[in-house]
This record gives structure tokens, C-alpha cells and sequence, in this order.
């Protein structure tokens, strides 16, 4: 990474560095917000070429139209989202493909895809084994996406330097239809601003961003007109009763089996066989003999209790007493805590290749994830330092890796009474857009959105035949950021720059 060179718009005149707003000493009128965007140059040797690029990092102002009495009001600002945009230098935009990136939680901001994978730098980790120590640092990602598609990363309301607008409340933004509302907003600012409405597009959606890609789809079409090329699906969540272990439904404790029994290989308790071979017989079961016991309750004689209770222990390496003494449903948090307790071990749930210790080995659910503290703090070290050294973008905030707060005071109104679940939308996209193709990373190790619950979902979108033919799917053996390992992180960087190349019609 070299030659960075700074320059700022005529909008920046009268700034404070770091809170992006106007400042009047004139009026105790609190100042209107105004986009702090800052540009700079650099360059990237790939395995085939040098690029040169810009990157534009900061904060763009929504604003809402305000109608009173039936008489407009202006356009009243809204909330501040930041973003970083990459564009390679000189290329035609008509031809050139860009992607919008994007993460979960809900509540994460965008710096796994971003430093991760996707980017033109990478926040040094380092991997199960061999964890890299602080300070961490950043290197070049000579396999980075944008040698194929320009990349927009957006941090949602809340995550990263993101926050509403003054005299806004953020809770308003804290939900399913605000959330998509917001970032499909800033979608339309960025390609009319520049230019791109004849550019192929792209969403990259990981995790809850599954959720989100999916509904911006239809949300994009049905308001903007904006159709898209194609949706990146990683570790792929649209129906939430997949894996949701709510009061009743069985199916999500089925579709786990599968990565109960890949995490049980990948630690040792299946010494004498192939991960494709358990994984094929864990699904038959899950969808067959499993799934049906479940169903039957106390109409299970107790020989067929007993036969079901010992496969599952057998797949997931668990014990037959405990599969028995947990009426037949392993739950994931009591899973992981449970696997390797005779070790004095947990798993992790969002990458369960990596474990961790415990200070009471009678838990019945874990205290922390030893995976995502594996993760954590190269990616908030390699940010922070990033943005400002860097991209020159400087915020006294602090960046928002993940809002726990956020995440658990997020709002699924439209869907009381129901499961949470954008298989509907997802499926009126595609078949109002035949055009556009799927791509879905799955992580064998990835207990956060088993494989198995994604499959499920795809395989009841309500789409024609013909179309599934739109889906490409991606294995990888690796956890919920499949990345993090890096054979897994080179073949996906090559999947996904397969997909856009051939999805972008050009």
C-alpha cells in the first residue's frame, strides 16, 4: 500500500475534525450536519496486475422529505452513515461492476468484509494455533475483489462511525424495515452521485447481512427500479426458523445435526471417517429418522427413543445419557460448552475450529466465545489505525465493531407472531429479476448459521425450477467468517470474483 494523497470538498469549510459537522459561532442554532467524505490515492499489486485506485471514506447525511399540512419542509437530516467506497482509476463506469458490502449482528459494522476479505488491505489475525498477539497489524489482500468490481462498505446506523442525526432517535433505525430503508437509501445516493446506474451491482451481505442483502433486493426493485446482477450470500441466514431454537419447533434442532457432526470430526471424535461421508449420512438423518422422532413426541416407543438417542450421540460425539437426558434436542450454546467438556474445553460458536477455557466446567452454556475473542482485536486494532493513518478520515467517536446494544434491542415488529424469515422477498426479487444470481458461502465449522438450515431455506424459495439454475454455492472448512483460514480465504476470494465476473452481463 503506498501514496496515499489527501484532498477535501468545499463542503468541509468551517468543520471541527471529528463530529463531520458545520460549525455557525454565530447562532446557538445547533449546526446542520454535512457529508465529511475524505479522498485518497493509492495502489495494489494483485497476482496479475497493479492497481491504481480511490478510496473515499466518511460520513454521508440522509435526509427525510418533511411534509407538514401538506406543504413541504425541506429535506430534514436524518442520520450520518459512514462508508468506505474503492473505485479503480479510470475505468468506465458503465462496465465496471460495483459491490455494497455490508455484515450482520444485527449491530455489526462493516470491517469483517472489509478488512477481512473483500478489501484491498487485511487485518492480520493470524488462525486457530497460531493466533497473532497485539499489536496486530494490516497487509495488502493481493486477492482483493476489487481487482474485479468497485467496493462500497457500509456500516449501518449505529456500527462503526455511523450514529443518527441530532435531536434523532437511534432506536428508529434499530429494525427490520428502517434498517433496510437506510442502507437501500444510501445505495441510491452513491450510484446517482456517481454515475452508476448503467454499472453492473452487487450486494455482499454476511450473516444478518444475509437478511439484508435479501430484503434491499426487493426493497431496491419495487422503489427504485433498481435491479441488481447479483446477491453475495455469506454464512446465510433468510429464515430464521431454521435456527431459531424457539418453544416448539423442532426443525431447527434437526438442521443443526449436520455441523454438530462436522465440529465433532474436526476435533477428533470421528477418527475413522471422511467429513463428506458422516456430513451425508448427518443430513439423511436430520431430514429423515430425526426429524420424524422429534415429530412423534410421546408416541415413541421406548426402543425407537433409544435408537435415536444413540445415532444422535454417535453423529455429534456427544453421549447417548446426554442426548437422552436432553429429551432428544441439543440445543448449539449447550453444544458447544458440552463437546469437549471431558477435555475442560468449550467451542467456539461463530467458528468452533477454535476453543477456549472456562473458569467452571459445570456451565451449561459457555461465558464467552473463545472465536470471536480470537478476532476481535486484530480486526478493531487494524480499523482504528486504518481509517486515520491511512484513508485519512479522522472521528473522535469510537468506531463501532459490534453494538451488543443494538443487537439486542433490535426490532422484528413485522413479524409478530411469526418467525422472522425474507425467503418471501428474496423469492419475488428473483422471480421479478431472472436475471440475477445467487452465490452462498457456507462454513462447515460455522455454528453461528449452520449449513445445513441455509440449504433448507434455498430449497423452499418460491421461485421456478428454472431459476434455481441462478444459485452457486460455495463449501468451505471454516467457521462463520471462513476467511479467517486462509486456503479458505484464497478459494473464496476466487469464487466471488467468479461470480461477479460472470454475473455482471458485460
Amino acid at each position: 500500500m503506498v501514496g496515499r494523497m489527501t484532498s477535501t470538498s468545499s463542503d468541509d469549510a468551517g468543520k471541527t475534525p471529528g463530529d463531520g459537522t458545520a460549525r455557525d459561532d454565530r447562532s446557538d442554532t445547533p449546526p446542520a450536519p454535512t457529508d465529511d467524505l475524505v479522498t485518497t490515492q493509492h495502489t495494489l499489486a494483485t497476482r496479475e496486475s497493479t492497481l491504481h485506485y480511490t478510496a473515499q471514506t466518511g460520513r454521508m447525511v440522509l435526509r427525510e422529505e418533511q411534509v407538514t399540512d401538506e406543504t413541504f419542509d425541506g429535506h430534514i437530516p436524518k442520520a450520518e452513515v459512514f462508508l468506505t467506497a474503492y473505485t479503480l482509476d479510470g475505468a468506465d463506469p458503465e462496465h465496471r461492476p460495483v459491490t455494497f458490502a455490508f455484515n450482520g449482528g444485527p449491530g455489526s459494522s462493516s470491517v469483517w468484509l472489509h478488512l477481512g476479505v473483500l478489501g484491498p488491505r487485511l487485518a492480520v489475525s493470524g488462525d486457530v494455533g497460531a493466533p497473532e498477539p497485539p499489536p496486530y497489524g494490516l497487509t495488502d489482500n493481493a486477492e482483493s475483489l476489487l481487482e474485479h468490481s468497485d467496493l462500497v462498505f457500509i456500516d449501518p446506523v449505529s456500527t462503526g462511525y455511523s450514529r443518527a442525526a441530532q435531536g434523532k432517535k437511534p432506536k428508529e433505525y434499530h429494525g427490520f424495515t428502517a434498517d433496510i430503508a437506510s442502507v437501500g437509501e444510501i445505495i441510491r445516493l452513491w450510484v446517482t452521485r456517481n454515475g452508476r446506474w448503467l454499472s453492473p451491482k452487487f450486494l455482499a451481505g454476511e450473516s444478518y447481512g444475509t437478511v439484508r442483502a435479501a430484503g434491499l433486493a426487493e426493497h431496491l426493485q419495487t422503489k427504485y427500479g433498481m435491479y441488481l446482477n447479483g446477491l453475495m450470500l455469506l454464512s446465510s441466514v433468510v429464515d430464521f426458523g431454521t435456527q431459531f431454537f424457539t418453544e416448539g419447533n423442532d426443525l431447527a434442532y434437526a438442521l443443526y445435526v449436520p455441523t454438530y457432526a462436522a465440529i465433532a470430526h474436526y476435533h477428533g471424535l470421528h477418527p475413522d471417517r471422511e467429513l463428506a461421508e458422516l456430513l451425508a449420512e448427518a443430513e439423511e438423518f436430520a431430514s429423515g429418522d430425526y426429524l420424524w422422532a422429534l415429530a412423534r413426541g410421546s408416541r415413541l416407543t421406548t426402543e425407537q427413543r433409544a435408537d435415536i438417542a444413540a445415532r444422535l450421540a454417535r453423529l455429534t460425539g456427544l453421549s447417548t445419557d446426554y442426548t437422552e437426558r436432553v429429551n432428544l434436542r441439543v440445543e448449539h450454546l449447550r453444544f458447544f460448552t458440552e463437546l469437549l467438556r471431558h477435555r475442560r474445553l468449550v467451542v467456539g460458536r461463530l467458528d468452533s475450529r477454535f476453543t477456549g477455557a472456562e473458569a467452571d466446567y459445570g456451565l451449561e452454556r459457555m461465558s464467552s466465545d473463545p472465536s470471536f475473542s480470537a478476532i476481535y482485536g486484530p480486526y478493531a486494532a487494524a480499523l482504528n489505525h486504518y481509517v486515520r493513518a491511512e484513508l485519512g478520515y479522522e472521528n473522535d467517536l469510537p468506531y463501532e465493531i459490534l453494538s451488543f446494544g443494538v443487537n439486542s434491542s433490535w426490532s422484528y415488529s413485522e413479524f409478530e407472531n411469526s418467525h422472522v424469515t425474507v425467503s418471501d422477498k428474496l423469492s419475488a426479487a428473483m422471480r421479478a429479476n431472472p436475471h440475477m444470481k445467487l452465490h452462498v458461502a457456507f462454513g462447515y465449522y460455522d455454528g453461528a448459521t449452520p449449513y445445513y438450515a441455509a440449504e433448507h431455506a434455498l430449497a423452499h424459495l418460491a421461485v421456478p425450477d428454472e431459476l434455481l439454475d441462478n444459485i452457486s454455492r460455495a463449501y468451505y472448512p471454516a467457521g462463520h467468517m471462513m476467511y479467517v483460514h486462509e486456503p479458505s480465504r484464497l478459494q473464496q476470494s476466487a469464487d466471488l470474483k467468479e461470480f461477479v465476473r460472470s454475473s455482471s452481463n458485460r
